[in-house]
């Protein structure tokens, strides 16, 4: 499929995560199989601020392939300022947020609030189209609540202003991420609008996948928690999507390997004692279902340093393999998977 003149190879896309998709998350997404990957959202309007902390929300200096910025906000014309200057710095397209349910970002009637008025996301949508030059998505809930489920009307009216692209969340805002996404509003969006229709909500594996694109009718898969501390979840949906292969889960030494290579790249980008505070909940993720995860979890809550979390990989390798090899398969795994 084409999103504007983008041409994406690949049916799952990683979906924009508050605190999760920074650069070396979507790194280890793209080398799992992901088509493409999106930001952290960014505030347009601390943009206009020149604020430290949301420029390196906008660095692409760890991405492989083709990432989208995603911006939120709520004014037309400051979201259209802010998307020039993302425009910048070189990345495949702006992603619009409609769909954050979190109070203090539609407390500020950004994120999932827009809903509430879709000749606003319009106006969004068409200001940011003429001031960025690139390809531009929308995401957008089901709807701001079950009485007022409008993702059809809302894609409808961004198409027309403009979008290339709407990816939906079948979930309402208050909803949270609670109960099941309904796959009929995305449904509902593909038979509204004639742009791609990328489809969210609920993709933990390929079969989940699958059964997405053919209950709705999708163009592409967009996987969000599904893909933590399980990032080759891209791989399985590929695998199942192209052959209808059911790849097995990754074994505990590929696991391992994949988890320290990550927080290797978190450490690079961010800086040693940043990264490992922000490393303890993806470490928690990773250690799911690990022979004497509690206490390993327990653990990671209070990682600080690479050599604490080494020594954590080591205990955690010798309590779930059979046969304990010692670090050194870590290596050679390594070099097989990544």
């Amino acid at each position: 499929m084409k999103i504007g003149s983008l041409e994406i190879a690949g049916p799952a896309a990683l979906a924009p995560m508050a605190g999760v998709t920074d650069g070396a998350f979507r790194r280890v997404c793209r080398n799992f199989g992901a088509a493409y990957t999106v930001s952290e959202m960014i505030s347009a309007k601390a943009m206009e601020f020149d604020d430290r902390k949301t420029a390196a929300l906008a660095d692409l200096s760890f991405d492989e392939g083709p990432v989208f910025l995603q911006i939120f906000g709520s004014e037309p014309e400051v979201m259209a300022r802010a998307a020039a200057r993302l425009a910048r710095l070189g990345p495949a397209g702006i992603d619009v947020n409609m769909g954050c349910p979190m109070p203090k970002i539609t407390g500020g009637g950004a994120g999932s609030a827009l809903m509430k008025t879709p000749e606003r996301c319009g106006e969004i949508v068409a200001a940011i189209k003429a001031a960025c030059g690139l390809p531009v998505t929308v995401k957008l809930r089901a709807g701001w609540d079950r009485d007022h489920v409008n993702a059809p009307e809302t894609a409808k009216i961004c198409q027309q202003a403009g979008a290339d692209a709407v990816c939906v969340h079948g979930r309402t805002r208050d909803q949270l991420y609670q109960g099941r996404a309904d796959w009929g509003v995305i449904r509902a969006v593909k038979e509204a609008v004639d742009i791609p229709v990328i489809g969210n909500g609920d993709v933990t594996d390929g079969p989940a996948a699958g059964a997405l694109l053919a209950e709705t009718g999708c163009d592409l898969v967009m996987v969000g928690r599904g893909a933590l501390g399980n990032p080759w979840v891209f791989q399985q949906v590929n695998a199942w999507l192209g052959e209808e292969a059911l790849l097995p889960p990754p074994g505990l030494a590929q696991r391992l390997v994949t988890l320290r290579r990550h927080m290797e790249l978190m450490c690079q980008e961010k800086g040693e004692p940043r990264a490992m505070r922000e490393a303890r909940k993806h470490v928690a993720w990773y250690l799911k279902g690990i022979r004497g995860a509690a206490e390993l979890r327990r653990r990671a809550g209070g990682l600080c340093t690479m050599a604490e979390l080494d020594a954590l990989i080591l205990d955690a390798y010798r309590a779930g393999a059979a046969e304990p090899e010692g670090p050194e398969q870590l290596q050679k795994t390594e070099e097989a998977v990544l």
